[in-house]
């Protein structure tokens, strides 16, 4: 392998390795979501063995509910996330570390951005005449315009967001688990290849 290759996957490795450290430093224990007082009642449940193993299945729910909780819930994500879980089935870890995705750099753009499709979906501008949304703003108290206007464009442009994303991160996760494991066997027949080779 010459330099240039070998410092290319040096990179690659660093960088895998940096977002492993960050995902062991942020993913919840199960000692830690015992420790929990507001999922005590439901401990027992939460801690049950099928919902913390990583599978082909629990993955891409885990990410897909990660999602529901983190764009739609803005606080106490994580609770959310491992409460949720139990009728879903889908895997604690995975789930609260998707909530992640949302942080207070993201949470801005991704609220503003909600904003404008909730109003292209709900043609606030286009079915009234003139320009209600900048009158109000112009002549009418923040608080009205919140309430009666941006309110409803935010929650509907949160929701389709949030199914959307859902979606993709349940599509695309169950690809990457599939590709993932497919990888993994292919290394193990080239390992078992080369082995019986040296021989």
């Amino acid at each position: 392998m010459n330099r240039e290759g070998s410092s290319a996957t040096v990179a690659e490795r660093t960088f895998w390795d940096r977002i492993r450290a960050w995902a062991d430093r942020n993913m919840p224990t199960r000692e830690s979501l015992e420790a929990n007082r507001f999922l005590r009642p439901v401990a027992h449940r939460v801690l049950a063995p099928e919902l913390w193993r990583f599978t082909r299945r629990s993955v891409p729910r885990g990410v897909a509910l990660g999602m529901v909780t983190g764009i739609m819930i803005p606080v106490a994500q994580i609770f959310f996330s491992a409460l949720l879980a139990l009728p879903f089935r889908a895997n604690i870890p995975v789930a609260s570390l998707t909530t992640f995705l949302t942080n207070p750099f993201t949470t801005p753009p991704l609220w503003a951005f909600a904003y404008w499709v909730g109003r292209k979906i709900l043609h606030f501008d286009a079915t009234v005449p003139g320009q209600p949304i900048a009158t109000h703003v112009a002549n009418d108290s923040w608080l009205n315009w919140l309430w009666s206007e941006a309110g409803p464009a935010l929650i509907t442009g949160l929701v389709t967001i949030t199914i959307i994303s859902s979606i993709l991160g349940y599509v695309i996760s169950a690809v990457g688990w599939r590709l993932w494991i497919a990888n993994k066997w292919r290394k193990r027949k080239k390992e078992r290849a080369a082995a019986i080779g040296g021989q």
